[in-house]
């Protein structure tokens, strides 16, 4: 395999799509993580029908870490080099699920499986040097009201579609955290990783909210929300030669400009509780060996 390889979970709609088509368009070999086998199907013939090149599909759902984690070790084993990770995947659930492992399902799929799926792929990042990832944040982590990690990371409670904001928000203030946790636990010369924020994009992450698909066609209609200026910072901090130094960086969509992780998770210390209130999680959740 003489093509660089990027892995981007959530590749069949929204920003990951575009994410998707634009580094095939630049020589990469692309695999996703996918939970819709429809879906991904329609990914693969479309990339294959624009680029003439083949797509890998992982099929698991990284609301569920015993998932995410076989996903992560057969796509270390799938290539002999990964040069690009991005975790992309989101939802925005406006009422408490919880998943068959006991978890809040937003927490699960924006934070905790992208986790386990990175920690899977530590290694064969590494063995790639250099190699980037790239973490989709969001500028909602400023409606975050409280971080309390251990306790955080255990809620399953119900909450109101109003109250979701603020829950959304922490699941990605905790991928903020996260990133800037792991930049500081990888050697930089050979893997970085950063996080963005890609603004208001029309995607189908509200799909649960009552009327999203009316409100998505008059947003596309009226250009509001374009996912391509959200996909291009993506790109950007996965490909451009100017930011291949760059590590533990939250962006912006516009002009990938620096933002500061919001004041509750900005700590150091804060975001090393997190590290470990999460490493305690999900060991919670891994296979047991054979007695």
């Amino acid at each position: 395999m003489d093509r660089p390889v990027a892995l981007i979970t959530g590749a069949t709609s929204g920003l990951g799509r575009i994410a998707a088509f634009e580094l095939a368009r630049q020589g990469y070999r692309i695999g996703t993580v996918a939970r819709s086998r429809s879906k991904a199907q329609a990914l693969v013939a479309d990339l294959k029908a624009v680029t003439g090149e083949p797509v890998d599909v992982f099929h698991a759902d990284l609301g569920l870490l015993s998932d995410a984690r076989r996903a992560g070790e057969e796509i270390a084993a799938c290539y002999p080099r990964l040069d690009v990770l991005v975790n992309n995947a989101g939802v925005h659930a406006f009422a408490q699920r919880v998943t068959s492992e006991g978890l809040a399902e937003m927490t699960a799929v924006n934070y905790l499986g992208p986790f386990v799926l990175t920690e899977a792929l530590r290694a064969k990042l590494g063995a790639s040097a250099p190699a980037r990832i790239v973490n989709v944040a969001s500028e909602a982590a400023q409606q975050a009201k409280t971080i309390n990690p251990a306790a955080d990371l255990r809620r399953t409670e119900p909450y109101t579609r109003r109250e979701s904001m603020s829950l959304y928000g922490r699941t990605k203030l905790m991928t903020i955290m996260w990133t800037q946790e792991l930049a500081r636990r990888l050697d930089a010369d050979k893997v970085t990783v950063n996080c963005c924020d890609p603004g208001f994009n029309a995607t189908g992450l509200g799909r649960d909210l009552p009327g999203s698909a009316v409100l998505q066609r008059v947003l596309n209609i009226l250009r509001i929300g374009d996912p391509r200026k959200g996909a291009g910072i993506i790109v950007r901090l996965a490909t451009d030669p100017a930011l291949a130094g760059t590590t533990g960086g939250y962006f912006s969509a516009r002009d990938a400009r620096p933002l500061q992780c919001p004041e509750l998770g900005r700590d150091p210390r804060v975001q090393r509780e997190l590290w470990d209130a999460t490493e305690e999680k999900v060991a919670g959740t891994a296979p047991r060996p054979p007695r």
